[in-house]
């Protein structure tokens, strides 16, 4: 067997793997496009003979979608630039200055980054419970204020930066807060960017914690919210497809405009100077 034809079977078998995993979302845009009794029908057919928008003039006018997507919004707000805060500031630490159990602290996070979030979430919820922080933006994003893979990441990249640069910096008598803005951050731009948008898709899509410590309709997020039309869809199940596909479009948009920086991100620190 060529090269050349294994070549082409192994292009053959990402664009299948490739397909495969669009199939849902093609099959959930086609058919939020059925009406109710279309998509009853035997057989099923998957292209609408007759496309109708009456599904997601049911979800706009019965479901109060602005309300999940700004409270999502606001939860983005939030908790998107404290992580990239916290998550910069210690991997500046860890990478460019000594102190008692930093090799210990930093093994810490590493075992951090194993343990299933879903461990702390009892935990997690009495704290916010007893803290009386129920339905409210704070209660819903400050479990998410630290992410252990962003420092991480971030403190990969950062040990990758030429030590002179830091040592000639201390010659000339740059301060450190002023290393860390003007040199290390310019730097470190292009996994800033990475984590920012990998945080996006995981705070955007969150379900259980947002379902846990909310319990009123203003306060639920896009995940939470559209899981009630889920739960409806026996007898509206256009009305669940129209709103899952409106739902997806952020996501979709941000992540294709995202796509070349996630790459150069996660290749940042693999390679040391």
């Amino acid at each position: 067997m060529t090269n050349k034809v294994k070549e082409n079977m192994s292009l053959a078998a990402k664009i299948l793997v490739g397909i495969l995993y669009c199939l849902p979302v093609l099959l959930a845009v086609l058919f939020s496009f059925h009406s109710n009794d279309s998509i009853a029908t035997i057989p099923l057919k998957f292209i609408p003979e007759h496309p109708t928008l009456e599904n997601f003039i049911y979800v706009f006018e019965n479901v109060p979608i602005f309300t999940y997507l700004k409270n999502t919004v606001i939860m983005l707000i939030i908790i998107i630039p404290v992580q990239v805060i916290l998550g910069s500031v210690t991997a500046f630490s860890v990478t460019f200055f000594d102190f008692p159990l930093k090799n210990f602290l930093f093994s810490l996070f590493l075992v951090a980054m194993v343990i299933p979030g879903e461990v702390n979430v009892i935990a997690n919820y009495t704290t916010i419970q007893a803290a009386g922080l129920m339905d409210t933006y704070l209660g819903m994003t400050i479990v998410s204020f630290v992410n252990i893979s962003s420092m991480f990441m971030l403190r990969q990249h950062m040990m990758t930066l030429p030590i002179s640069l830091w040592e000639a910096a201390k010659v000339d008598g740059c301060s450190v807060m002023r290393y860390f803005f003007r040199i290390v951050l310019p730097l470190s731009k292009s996994i800033i960017a990475a984590q920012v948008l990998t945080s996006f898709i995981h705070v955007y899509n969150s379900y259980l914690w947002p379902l846990l410590v909310t319990s009123t309709e203003e306060m639920r997020t896009v995940q939470t919210g559209i899981a009630n039309l889920v739960r409806d869809m026996y007898w509206n199940s256009g009305g669940a497809l129209a709103g899952a596909v409106v739902c997806m479009i952020i996501p979709i948009v941000v992540y294709i405009i995202g796509l070349d920086q996630i790459v150069n991100g996660l290749t940042a620190g693999a390679v040391k100077n």
